[in-house]
């Protein structure tokens, strides 16, 4: 029985382990995300720093990250469709 609950308690265990790395995946994804809309809309958008953004700037480096996420999306979007299809296949 004392086997029985630490097996059980073992596989909780194991399961909030597995959630927490998901949660922890997913942020080490967001963080890579903004860094690289950083890297690309800086590139982009910004001829030499100064303290303050003008009007222009502002517009580009907005349009740039939309960009960025609807290609982005767009991409999600038609890998899950692929596997989706992949896995409709197989079954």
């Amino acid at each position: 029985m004392a086997d029985d609950l630490f097996d059980a308690s073992s596989k909780v265990a194991d399961k909030d382990l597995q959630e927490f790395l998901v949660i922890e995946k997913q942020k080490a994804q967001f963080n890579a995300q903004i860094h690289e809309f950083n890297n690309v809309c800086w590139d982009k958008c910004i001829d030499k720093p100064t303290n303050k953004l003008d009007s222009k700037t502002e517009v580009c480096l907005s349009n740039c990250v939309n960009r960025f996420i609807d290609v982005s999306l767009l991409i999600t979007k038609r890998f899950a469709t692929m596997l989706q299809k992949s896995s409709d296949g197989l079954l």
